[in-house]
């Protein structure tokens, strides 16, 4: 594995968490280092006038990649601009950083000129700091950055607070030479985790495809057949029913959020539409919040609920088998429970199945975000073989899909683990832990760097070789 030397010297920056840099750096506040810093408005989205074909790009937090941006979704007009003062129009090559929502933290450059929303904290580039610098700077200290922010339910990190960070740096040539590392190592990294994602993607069409014949054709072969009444799934064994969820299972939309106490309250762990993930539960980052005595019999989870995203990716689903002690849900997601004359396993398949093939979509109501209603979903027609037909099911497709499970799984890990590399090498080059001035960044060639990688990371690549697949 390729090794990189420190500094010869260093000495203390000054900054608890940041501890030593080295010595011929000099700590700038970033106030005083750049060019402008300033962000922007939403013009009013009931004048048409201010958006209807705007020419003007109008940059959003949503767009932001954590790197170089060239285009964004929203325009507004040249009206627009005139007629909201905070309107301001930056220039390519400024630094964004989002700094409340969602994407808190997040940061791009743009490569055009923009507007941005009051989200955006811009910076224009002037002669301390480079912004290529800047944005690996808080790509690798995002952590510490969101823990300024303040505010309980939407955190925010304001401009005030930007501005007054103290960053450590040396003279632009040599942040050039950093960037340019980075701009190596990231490329380099960022090709091997997409062609893990592209095999990832490939396998769950396997996987998707074993699904599918199971849950829709059953496992007899010779069984005869009939008209599902559903368009695009075609025919079903004949001795299969088709019922609306409501007459096989209970639906319940989650607890809208709650962030305070309203006397004799109980703060709990709970679910939302981010911890669901297609076929299992994430639970590495569950928040909480605070339930009545009544809230806690009626949103709290029981082993085998299916839980299903009712915003973002609608209708993504897995099962509950009570990975944490006592868990509820907030109303970004709905629990269903399967009545006892069904499977629960076989609907988690048969979702999986429906998401796959654009069926919650097809449901779903949509303004901007969609969103899956309670009525939408329990009216939702499902495909209803025999209680042991289903069991028989779930065999078959656990047994035909477990070493696709167990590859994906492996490569996830893989994933993870380049991505926290990732960000520790962004956070020890910006900081002076590693002296990369004469490093020679060669040019790239991607089969060759992909192989590098998976040495370099001593990574076991199970990368889908038993299911016939080529990386």
């Amino acid at each position: 594995m390729e090794v990189i030397k420190p500094y010869s010297t260093y000495k203390d920056s000054g900054i608890a968490w940041l501890g030593e840099i080295p010595e011929h750096w000099q700590k700038w506040k970033i106030s005083r280092g750049v060019k402008k810093i300033g962000s922007g408005t939403t013009p009013s989205s009931s004048n048409k006038d201010f958006y209807e074909n705007g020419t003007i790009n109008w940059l959003n937090t949503g767009d932001f990649n954590n790197g170089i941006l060239y285009s964004c979704k929203k325009k507004v007009t040249a009206k627009a601009l005139e007629e909201n003062s905070a309107l301001k129009l930056f220039r390519s090559g400024t630094l964004s950083i989002a700094m409340y929502g969602a994407t808190i933290g997040k940061v791009c450059i743009i490569q055009f000129d923009a507007t941005t929303n009051q989200a955006c904290c811009n910076i224009e580039e002037g002669d301390i700091f480079s912004n290529k610098f800047l944005m690996y700077w808080f790509v690798g200290h995002k952590p510490q950055i969101v823990n300024l922010s303040y505010g309980g339910g939407q955190p925010n990190i304001s401009q005030d607070v930007i501005k007054s960070l103290y960053v450590p740096c040396p003279k632009k040539s040599e942040q050039t030479a950093i960037a340019n590392f980075l701009d190596y190592k990231t490329a380099k990294i960022d090709r091997f985790i997409f062609k893990k994602k592209q095999l990832i993607k490939l396998l769950n069409e396997q996987k998707a495809a074993i699904i599918n014949d199971a849950v829709t054709k059953g496992l007899n072969p010779n069984a005869k057949m009939k008209p599902s009444g559903i368009e695009w799934l075609g025919e079903i064994p004949e001795h299969w029913e088709v019922r609306k969820l409501k007459y096989v299972a209970e639906a319940v939309l989650g607890k809208m959020l709650c962030n305070e106490d309203k006397g004799g309250y109980s703060k709990k762990p709970y679910l939302k539409s981010k911890n669901i993930q297609w076929l299992k539960v994430d639970v590495s980052n569950v928040e909480e919040m605070w339930f009545s005595d009544k809230e806690l019999s009626q949103y709290r989870l029981k082993k085998g609920d299916l839980v299903l995203s009712e915003g973002g990716e609608v209708g993504k689903t897995c099962l509950w088998n009570n990975e944490i002690e006592e868990c509820y849900i907030q109303n970004s997601a709905h629990k269903v429970t399967v009545d006892s004359e069904n499977l629960a396993e076989y609907y988690l398949n048969l979702f999986f199945l429906y998401g796959n093939k654009g069926a919650f979509d097809a449901i779903t109501n949509k303004v901007s975000i969609g969103h899956l209603t309670k009525d939408k979903l329990i009216n939702l027609k499902c495909l209803c073989p025999p209680l042991s037909e289903q069991s028989a099911i779930v065999s078959h497709i656990e047994k035909e899909t477990a070493i696709i499970t167990k590859t994906i799984a492996t490569i996830e890990k893989e994933i993870a683990l380049v991505q926290e590399y990732r960000t520790a090498l962004i956070a020890e080059a910006v900081t002076g832990k590693i002296d990369v001035r004469e490093y020679n960044v060669p040019s790239f060639e991607e089969d060759k760097e992909y192989a590098e990688m998976e040495e370099e990371m001593g990574l076991v690549a199970e990368d889908g070789e038993e299911m016939g697949i080529e990386n």
